[in-house]
């Protein structure tokens, strides 16, 4: 959500920050409808004050003998118009609280511009991918291994879901352990236990709703979480933190649940692009003159998990047309995948800024201080487990069609060097 004042003072640059996402300026809808609201705002107040002051004229009238009859049938025309205004406050209010959630974060001035991902920017590399003849793609070997198996979960649940069985399915659970042991043990994160179910407000505060609801899976009056950035995040809507005891940092293993409605066609074969999978996630919650240290933080910690597992990766910088709804700035990791040859994303790590406080009313104040200020948000994938699990199968390929086990996870897979058919 944006700041309705910042936008009143200076338009020019709310509205150059929307031309640079590549969207039409909208100051001038926003300040129109805020100023009609604001008018009858006024007028409300005006009726009140008007009310307050004929109640005292009334009862001087009883007392002096006069006849009260004029000002008792202006009260009665009064009384009747109040609700009509009171439901335009409502209506106007509804109307610029909509067209405010449905515009995005504006991005940082040091993110570079550009129409698509073509203008992203590669900010490093690190490891230098495997030298494999002939490599396979990950559904390729896991079908041949017989541990990965799209045709069962096909009869019972449709397109986008797989079935992992035996070792691989052992490797998907040793993968998120590791990560949950790095980032609580090195990287000071506190592990949450989330609800994988959320009501609607909790989606309207990180940004879900209401631009994406598509992309959403609804059960009765609930949802399920396409990522658990909604529900660790929103352990601070409504509150008012100690900024002495910033920043927060929660993580959490959880399975995100994404009807991916905009993908059609995209990554259909395999696991990249699942309905239900697992993913690590980091939240970082902040105050304001944080946040940029806590995301370069953060991406670190991302970075750490696959240089620990020998996966070679490039972390890039998105352009203002690639950056997601609540962003103000993002940096992707890509790991490498030879089946592919290309560096594909595995994890995501914004700088949210205070769009998503403002959604959720989430502020801090220091000790002593009246004033208080609206946090800063973070979140990033540390890491999406499916595609880190794709990315190991890949870049680990023998000749034989086993899999060599990363040396630290071998601890979590019961000593195994290796997965075979």
């Amino acid at each position: 959500m944006h700041d309705l004042r910042a936008i009143r003072e200076n338009p020019e640059a709310f509205d150059r920050g929307l031309g640079r996402r590549g969207l039409a300026a909208l100051s001038s809808s926003v300040i129109e409808l805020d100023a009609r609201r604001r008018a009858v705002q006024t007028q409300l107040q005006e009726m009140q004050a008007r009310r307050n002051e004929a109640a005292k004229e009334i009862g001087l009238a009883k007392r002096e003998g006069r006849d009260a009859q004029p000002i008792l049938d202006e009260m009665a025309q009064l009384k009747e118009r109040v609700p009509e205004v009171e439901e335009e406050e409502r209506r106007l209010g509804a109307e610029l609280d909509g067209l405010l959630a449905g515009i995005p974060n504006l991005p940082d001035d040091d993110v570079p511009d550009g129409p698509d991902e073509s203008g992203n920017v590669e900010v490093r590399r690190w490891g230098t991918p495997p030298e494999i003849a002939a490599p396979k793609q990950h559904y390729e070997l896991g079908e041949a291994l017989g541990l990965m198996d799209f045709e069962a979960a096909a009869r019972m649940s449709g397109a986008r879901f797989t079935v992992l069985k035996g070792g691989l399915a052992r490797l998907e659970r040793a993968l998120a352990d590791f990560m949950l042991d790095i980032h609580t043990g090195e990287h000071g994160y506190t592990e949450i236990a989330p609800p994988l179910m959320v009501r609607d407000t909790a989606l309207f505060g990180t940004g879900q709703l209401p631009k994406f609801e598509e992309d959403l899976f609804k059960a009765g009056d609930h949802y399920l979480i396409p990522t658990s950035e909604v529900p660790l995040t929103n352990l601070v809507s409504d509150q008012i933190v100690a900024t002495e005891e910033l920043p927060y940092r929660y993580t959490a293993l959880t399975p995100c649940f994404r009807a991916e409605a905009g993908s059609a066609g995209r990554d259909t074969r395999g696991m990249i692009r699942q309905h239900q999978f697992w993913k690590v996630e980091m939240v970082g919650i902040a105050a304001p003159d944080q946040s940029e240290a806590e995301h370069q933080r953060m991406t670190r910690c991302a970075e750490t998990i696959l240089e620990r597992l020998g996966l070679p990766y490039r972390t890039i910088v998105l352009c203002t047309g690639d950056m997601g709804f609540s962003s103000r700035k993002t940096y992707d990791v890509e790991v490498w995948l030879p089946g592919q040859n290309a560096y594909r994303e595995i994890s995501s790590i914004s700088n949210c800024g205070d769009f998503q406080a403002r959604r959720m009313k989430a502020r801090c104040r220091a000790k002593g201080e009246k004033q208080t200020q609206f946090l800063h948000t973070l979140n990033g994938s540390g890491v999406a487990v499916g595609r880190c699990l794709i990315a190991v199968l890949e870049n680990y390929q023998q000749p034989d069609g086993s899999i060599l086990i990363p040396e630290a996870l071998r601890p979590y897979m019961r000593g195994a060097e290796r997965i075979t058919a």
